[in-house]
């Protein structure tokens, strides 16, 4: 390609609403054009990259035996109704009424169109395993879209769905996907981690993500540097931090804390570490009647460390929780505890309620809590002792760095990612739903087993840049560039020998394959590099009538600091060895 025949548009500097890194970046170098809110057009620059990773997703996605097709963008609601979702999934599932009024939705996901064909085409064991997928553009209409194609409303994913007999054959396809989204992001040249992640919405029961390492990732993912540990922070198993309950060596004691309403500040006043404190949160479940009239409420409190924090996904697995829970109201903390927040504790109630300890708390022993009285704590807390055994000892915390890994084989560490890629066994949640049966070697029906496999095609264009840039601009990696190699002539439009070292080296590399733009737009030199910097091809190779006569070029990696000559009678043996072909 040469430039004046490609489309390069710069900016200086990004619009005033491009709020991360790589929505600046992407806006600066011409990759996206901002429609609307959460809406870009992808400009060819940026449509490039998106190409090039579609390309290694479909590779690696047909080496695993998956099936390519095309799901439409616009769904019938029957379908959504069937699984319940049409109501449930809230206002980020945008719905539509065609002219004769009838339901339909803008897709986020194809659970339902799929699990639709699977029910009509594969009826015998004999079909199965199979597994399909498509990339499409997908829509959620995002309360606040932001971070440009971070979270924006409209996406591009590659959604793939399995389907088996039995649990045994879907863990098969699970790992086979597994496998090949390892090899996806190895080839896309990201930096990554594959983490236990929770389920979330849309269901099922084992689920990785793939989470690309970044200092400004929204997520925090967990992992033992010393075994292979990894887990989002959602799901990251927090062990009891004392080998056992130690003796009670104080007595219990009502203490003074005026004014004193945190841990921090109870801790510090009393001269006490944090570690010995006890944080209340108080929790309500209730039980609705045949009119949806709310008939029971039932409070619990949840105690963890002074130092920790609740994980409220934890806690909504915990039994009696699973059903959904909500912070309780003022009024009916005042109802159990007889006292505000502030100065809750597990003594002294007023009504009974539901405990809940963290298993770290269950362990402690002389420890602090609310008195359940304005500026007063508890000092010298035991269990057994000063108050019963908690009615359900759990792990409801967020880990710590630092903390011992589920695994034995070290301690945790944290560090942010983004999120690019997810992988849930489904199970027969939407089979069952949906009546998507097929006749086993007994003639027999049984409902098929699905995976569902997500891969954000458009987010990493994002999460790449935000993994890979630096004051000049993006740095892509080579197997996702929009170019390889930009060769930048200086003078071509006056040196008929630069030019004709420009063409040749050109065609030359154009012959072996290589992404390879030729910028003859005639800029100045310090315009030329920044374009390129700015814009991140990777591979950058300069000529002049200066460096002609003395029988070089100039090489310059997007990362190296300074350029290095190569003789030009081996400048392609040079990019050949650096470019691994």
């Amino acid at each position: 390609m040469k430039a004046t025949q490609f489309f390069v548009s710069t900016l200086k500097e990004a619009p005033a609403d491009a709020e991360v890194v790589s929505h600046k970046l992407m806006m600066r170098a011409g990759m996206i054009k901002r429609l609307g809110a959460g809406i870009y057009n992808y400009m060819p620059m940026g449509l490039r990259v998106i190409r090039k990773v579609e390309k290694i997703i479909r590779e690696e996605m047909d080496a695993a035996g998956a099936v390519e097709c095309l799901m439409p963008v616009i769904q019938p609601a029957e379908l959504w109704q069937e699984t319940g979702r049409f109501d449930k999934m809230g206002p980020e599932l945008l719905r539509v009424k065609d002219r004769h009024g009838r339901d339909f939705i803008v897709q986020p996901t194809s659970e339902e169109v799929i699990t639709d064909i699977a029910r009509q085409e594969l009826r015998s064991y004999r079909q199965l395993p199979k597994n399909f997928y498509h990339i499409q553009t997908k829509f959620r209409d995002e309360r606040r879209p932001r971070f440009g194609v971070m979270r924006g409303r409209e996406f591009t994913m590659k959604d793939a769905y399995s389907f088996d007999r039995d649990v045994e054959a879907a863990g098969r396809s699970y790992d086979n996907m597994y496998q090949a989204y390892c090899k996806i992001f190895d080839r896309l040249g990201l930096q990554y981690r594959a983490v236990a992640a929770d389920t979330g919405a849309i269901g099922g029961d084992r689920s990785h993500e793939f989470q690309v390492i970044a200092e400004t990732g929204e997520d925090a993912i967990v992992y033992c540097p010393t075994s292979d540990y990894a887990a989002n922070i959602e799901l990251a198993e927090a062990v009891a931090l004392l080998p056992s309950r130690g003796e009670a060596l104080q007595p219990l004691a009502k203490t003074p804390t005026p004014g004193k309403s945190t841990c921090e500040d109870v801790a510090q006043l009393l001269g006490l570490p944090l570690s010995q404190t006890v944080k209340s949160l108080v929790l309500a479940t209730d039980e609705v009647d045949a009119r949806g009239v709310v008939a029971k409420t039932q409070v619990w409190l949840l105690l963890v460390r002074g130092d920790h924090e609740l994980n409220e996904v934890k806690a909504g697995k915990v039994d009696g929780l699973k059903g959904g829970f909500r912070f309780a109201t003022v009024g009916e903390i005042e109802e159990h505890f007889g006292c505000k927040p502030g100065y809750l504790g597990p003594i002294g109630l007023k009504q009974p309620v539901k405990i809940v300890a963290d298993r770290t708390v269950a362990v402690m022993s002389d420890f602090v809590c609310g008195a359940n009285e304005a500026d007063f704590h508890l000092t010298g807390v035991n269990w057994g002792r000063d108050l019963p055994e908690p009615d359900l000892v759990a792990d409801i915390r967020n880990v710590v760095a630092g903390d011992p890994s589920p695994d034995g084989q070290g301690l945790l560490a944290i560090q942010r990612g983004i999120e690019v890629g997810h992988v849930f066994y489904l199970g027969t949640r939407y089979s069952a739903a949906m009546n998507a049966t097929f006749l086993d070697e007994n003639g027999k029906p049984k409902l098929l087993e699905m995976g569902c496999y997500g891969i954000g095609v458009t987010r990493i264009l994002g999460a790449a840049i935000e993994q890979n840039h630096d004051a000049r601009g993006i740095i892509w990696p080579d197997a996702i560039a929009p170019f390889t190699v930009v060769l930048c002539p200086i003078g071509m439009d006056r040196s008929d020998e630069v030019k004709v070292a420009a063409e040749t080296l050109y065609g030359a590399l154009k012959a072996l394959g290589v992404d390879v733009l030729l910028d003859d737009r005639g800029e100045r030199p310090g315009a030329m590099f920044a374009d390129w910097e700015l814009i991140g091809v990777p591979h950058r190779v300069v000529l002049s009538d200066r460096g002609l006569k003395d029988g070089q070029v100039e090489y310059q990696g997007r990362r190296d600091e300074a350029a290095t000559k190569l003789p030009v009678g081996d400048v392609v043996g040079q990019l050949k060895g650096l470019l691994k072909l």
